[in-house]
């Protein structure tokens, strides 16, 4: 999502739209057919915590640019790859969509 506007060709956003739709529709069968009900409280806290960790950037010395945490193995390590990948998910749409932190090509 660190990338300048129009760096990408919207058919390479669409197809990767498509993938990523793909693996999402994978990712939420998985997690429905674990049947883990304690799971789901945890992933709503751990997508808030993430969620408000990546909101904070840092600068970087001598680059002129700036970091901010990487949530997606903490979410895998601790949820696993198929719900760690949902939450991740949603947190990357809410950044695009409400806070204007990348865009939808680059979501």
């Amino acid at each position: 999502m660190h990338m300048a506007d129009g760096f990408i060709s919207p058919a390479v956003g669409c197809t990767m739209w498509a993938a990523s739709a793909a693996i999402t529709a994978l990712c939420a069968r998985k997690v429905r057919q674990e049947k883990e009900v304690r799971l789901v409280p945890l992933m709503g806290v751990m997508g808030a915590f993430i969620f408000a960790c990546q909101m904070l950037n840092f600068t970087i010395p001598g680059t002129g640019s700036s970091g901010h945490l990487g949530g997606g193995l903490i979410l895998a390590v601790l949820l696993g790859p198929y719900a760690g990948f949902l939450v991740m998910a949603a947190i990357l749409a809410v950044q695009a969509l409400f806070f204007a932190d990348g865009g939808l090509l680059a979501l």
